[in-house]
């Protein structure tokens, strides 16, 4: 961890912004939700993150194999459902609600995209609020909105971490979003508004549908990339010193192409590297969710 503040406005020698990996953050959530699990585990509670695919999404398959690897490793248990990407809504909810039904299971997500024939947002409406580790429940995000505990969006909330964890002043700041997103623009907004040390800051919401967005990035201390759009951020765009978190990403097979130009770490103080930034963090923050629900369940 760094130990000045500062140090995340200062240019690295090459003349290249300092960079901010995701990596570091996440073996740090990932150590205390371990420690978590073991104790549960000793009071005889195994906590448990169950998946469901539907289809045979190469890259959906890929993401659930990680987090069963990710489940393993930190002694969770994850009971799994693979339906075919000929499945009905209703054997989607069938699905859902047995989980839901299942005292022993203590998180559920839905891996996303399902089939064009299904509605995710419905099916994620069926969803045990107390076990949505996404965070993205209409109840949950509602209990964002007003500052109540409970289940976190896991890329706000790895925002929000990797920001604390560098040691990055938030509170007062100025923080531009490029985003509107339901999964991350509008809640890391809510997130960042909120009175407590790791936030309380002056946010901005802004998106493509605004002609001139950049006037509002130009202005950030704390500019975040949210719009799926590869590329949109150029150095033009950026402050210069700030601290630029590249979230939102946009996939052309399996290449990935980012918000953020690799040419803004010439201007910006701080960067998120291409890859391995946000994304570890995310991750992360799935299973803090739910060991933190099996937490609160055997309580």
């Amino acid at each position: 961890m760094t130990t000045t503040s500062e140090s995340a406005q200062q240019h690295t020698p090459s003349g290249l912004a300092r960079l901010l990996p995701g990596a570091p953050v996440a073996e740090a959530v990932l150590a205390e939700t371990a420690a978590a699990a073991a104790r549960l585990r000793n009071r005889g509670i195994t906590p448990s993150l169950a998946t469901i695919l539907v289809g045979d999404d190469d890259a959906s398959a890929g993401y659930i194999a990680i987090k069963q690897r990710q489940a393993a490793a930190l002694g969770f248990a994850s009971p799994h459902v693979h339906l075919p990407a000929t499945a009905t809504q209703a054997e989607l909810h069938q699905a859902i609600a047995r989980f839901n039904s299942d005292p022993a299971v203590h998180g559920l997500l839905v891996q996303y995209p399902v089939p064009g024939n299904l509605d995710y947002d419905a099916a994620l409406q069926t969803i045990d609020p107390d076990k949505d580790v996404d965070g993205m429940h209409p109840l949950n995000m509602g209990r964002l909105a007003v500052g109540l505990p409970g289940p976190l969006p896991c890329t706000p909330a790895g925002i929000e971490a990797l920001l604390a964890y560098y040691e990055i002043p938030v509170a007062g700041r100025e923080v531009v979003i490029l985003g509107r997103g339901a999964t991350l623009g509008r809640p890391l907004a809510m997130l960042l508004a909120q009175k407590r040390p790791t936030a309380n800051a002056a946010v901005t919401v802004v998106h493509t549908g605004v002609p001139d967005w950049a006037r509002y990035t130009r202005r950030a201390d704390i500019l975040v990339a949210a719009a799926g759009v590869p590329g949109i951020v150029q150095p033009e765009h950026v402050k210069p010193g700030a601290v630029v978190i590249g979230a939102g990403v946009r996939y052309e097979g399996r290449r990935l192409l980012p918000d953020v130009d690799e040419a803004c770490a010439e201007v910006a103080g701080a960067i998120t590297p291409r890859v391995g930034g946000v994304g570890p963090t995310t991750v992360a923050m799935l299973f803090r969710n739910a060991v933190r629900a099996a937490e609160r369940a055997s309580q």
